[in-house]
């Protein structure tokens, strides 16, 4: 039975909050209590959509899942190269931790392993997108042919995990996006041939400007005039 338009609200607004809350301090250290205070309900509504701050925990991070795997299937869509997209949606990705509570609390889960029982694993799902955008790039000829593309795409998947877990500890993720910048930076000049180097270390920048100009929740473009010619 489909649920009624203002229980869908509260819910969502059940997982805000319970997003806000693990994001802040963690699964151990947040109570369901904390969660109704701050998400402004009821004890019974949370019961209602929730049985257990576990239950709670997985719609978080099932949220989470959903919203990266829309802003990654919304760039990966665009009609710009493989490796354009995957170098923007790295940066979408890294804003979104930035802007978006539900993402940082569902990120903060998965990696404290909370759960009992197993979720669908986020980052084997990144990894295979990656890997796909790795294979059209190529076929495009924008990276070099003789390397293991899925171990590639784990590599990138680790180090912007890496990346992202260093700049909360360092400084709540402020620079994150320059950060991501710097990343590609160093991955580059051994992924892709000398003769589009440049172009690509070009896109970087163009593609982090993007990304800091964009209001948070508008959705992503390729409309962005560029003045540089992508070498065939």
């Amino acid at each position: 039975m489909p649920r009624q338009p203002r229980a869908e609200q509260t819910r969502a607004a059940i997982i805000r909050a319970a997003a806000e809350m693990f994001d802040r301090y963690g699964y151990g250290s947040t109570g369901l209590s904390d969660v109704v205070a701050h998400a402004g309900v009821t004890k019974g509504a949370l019961y209602f959509h929730f049985r257990s701050k576990q239950d709670l925990a997985q719609a978080v991070v099932q949220e989470q899942h959903a919203l990266w795997a829309a802003e990654a299937t919304t760039v990966a869509g665009l009609e710009t190269p493989a490796l354009e997209a995957l170098i923007r949606m790295s940066y979408r990705l890294a804003w979104q931790l930035r802007v978006d509570p539900v993402v940082r609390g569902g990120i903060r889960l998965t990696l404290e392993h909370t759960f009992d029982r197993p979720l669908p694993d986020p980052y084997l799902d990144w990894i295979a997108m990656t890997t796909q955008i790795l294979r059209r790039a190529e076929a495009e000829a924008d990276i070099r042919t003789t390397m293991d593309l899925e171990r590639i795409a784990r590599f990138l998947v680790s180090s912007f995990t890496g990346l992202h877990v260093v700049a909360q500890v360092i400084d709540f993720r402020q620079h994150l996006v320059d950060q991501v910048g710097d990343l590609w930076r160093l991955v580059l000049p051994g992924l892709v041939p000398s003769r589009k180097l440049t172009y690509y270390l070009g896109f970087v920048v163009a593609a982090g400007r993007e990304t800091v100009a964009v209001v948070p929740g508008q959705q992503v473009t390729a409309t962005e005039p560029r003045t540089a010619i992508r070498p065939s």
